[in-house]
């Protein structure tokens, strides 16, 4: 279908573009930008007048709870939020039930994904076999299966040998291995960060030396294989100077932040709001102001909306007790619209971040506007108000600590492959 962008406000990161354009679509990809391809004419006209274009969103961290987890979510409603958030690309940790470890599962998990023709799916897949940190995968299959990159989710890796083997493998084959760092001695039975909320409500601890020990042991092994290594998720500001001094020492290393991470801290668990129950755990209002400072200066490489599902049986407990995690898709573009709007940072530079750079991650030629390239496409109000409700998202997952929070920016059209696949 040849679709024709009129007026629109062209945002697009990785070619330095922000300026009122067209943008020309047919046969799926950018035909042109500005003036019409030869012999263009327009099947559909979108009127952007007034709106934002830019590159589909890329979230680098989506549970979309299939296979095993239905009853939390589903392929279906998990990829309807993903559009509806102006995401056209994401990757799926391989915490499944089972998890993605064996190329079979990956096969499945992409055909069901291809079926629904909405986001790309780029599956992680297990660097253990069924996560328990004990056997390699059989990376190789996995890769031809279609998955990504490799990682344990949020499942210990306690075996630092099995770790050393994992990275010789996968630097061998240029593989990437994305971790969380977290020791899993010093984080056992912990919900919140070591700090004053977690003193005054009697919340058992995760101290941030759980973080940096177990960093520094990735950085340590990523430095002796040669591995490409992705860390995923850091909470702490001393794990963001130990990334940055490891970036300077030239090791290849990125990382990522939730969006949760970006904006909240110890103080929003408030009266053990179960909502603020994540992981890793909000940490303080200095962890949070690292957090920005390294996203701003580069240290940290993109934002995650770290979407995690979960029902309402399980999250409606004691915080202690509540299963962590937070709903995210929905919310990705508009809380980091809020986060550029409080640092007073330009739209093309936020955008980086959830767009052109977790595409470099990945190793996706996606996140740009390139004529040829893939026409996955986000279209946007920035002046659009509107009241986060639970009810109102499209995710099976209603868990958010946001709720009620007013937000800027709603999503207006997402292509996907140059067919409109959500539109508002």
């Amino acid at each position: 279908m040849n679709i024709y962008i009129k007026q629109g406000r062209l945002i697009d990161p990785k070619n330095g573009i922000d300026q009122r354009q067209d943008l020309y679509i047919s046969a799926g990809r950018i035909a042109a930008i500005g003036v019409a391809p030869e012999n263009f004419v327009a099947e559909r006209v979108i009127d952007a007048a007034g709106l934002v274009v830019c590159p589909g969103l890329i979230d680098l961290a989506a549970r979309l709870r299939e296979p095993g987890y239905e009853y939390k979510a589903t392929l279906e409603s998990e990829m309807h939020a993903a559009v509806a958030g102006g995401i056209t690309s994401l990757a799926c940790p391989p915490d499944t039930d089972p998890p993605l470890d064996e190329p079979g599962l990956v096969e499945m998990l992409k055909h069901r994904a291809r079926n629904l023709n909405q986001a790309h799916v780029y599956p992680v897949g297990a660097l253990t076999t069924a996560l328990k940190g004990l056997e390699l995968t059989e990376m190789a299959e996995l890769v031809d299966a279609g998955c990504m990159a490799f990682s344990q989710a949020d499942a210990p890796l306690v075996d630092t040998r099995v770790l050393l083997r994992a990275m010789q493998y996968a630097a061998t084959f240029g593989f990437g291995v994305w971790l969380r760092p977290q020791d899993s001695f010093l984080a056992k039975d912990g919900v919140a960060h070591d700090g004053i909320v977690a003193t005054r409500c009697g919340l058992a601890s995760i101290p941030v030396c759980a973080e940096t020990i177990a960093l520094s042991t990735m950085l340590a092994l990523a430095e002796q294989t040669g591995a490409r290594l992705h860390i995923c998720r850091l909470s702490s500001a001393a794990a963001v100077e130990l990334i940055r001094q490891a970036k300077l020492q030239g090791l290849p290393v990125s990382c990522d932040v939730s969006m949760n991470h970006v904006h909240l801290s110890e103080r929003d668990i408030g009266f053990f709001d179960p909502n603020c129950h994540l992981v890793p755990p909000l940490r303080s209002l200095a962890d949070r102001a690292a957090l920005r400072a390294g996203l701003q200066d580069g240290t940290i490489d993109a934002i995650c909306s770290d979407h995690t599902p979960v029902d309402e049986d399980a999250k409606q407990l004691p915080f202690a007790e509540a299963e962590a995690g937070a709903t995210g898709l929905e919310l990705l573009l508009p809380l980091v619209l809020k986060w550029a709007e409080q640092e007073k940072l330009a739209l093309p530079v936020a955008l980086a971040n959830v767009t052109s750079h977790p595409a470099q991650i990945l190793g996706l030629d996606a996140g740009h506007l390139s004529p040829g390239a893939a026409a996955d496409i986000c279209i946007f109000d920035p002046e659009i108000y509107w009241k986060i409700e639970p009810s109102a998202l499209y995710s099976q997952g209603k868990n958010t600590p946001f709720t009620g929070l007013e937000m800027q920016g709603k999503v207006r059209y997402t292509l996907v492959d140059g067919q409109v696949v959500y539109q508002k």
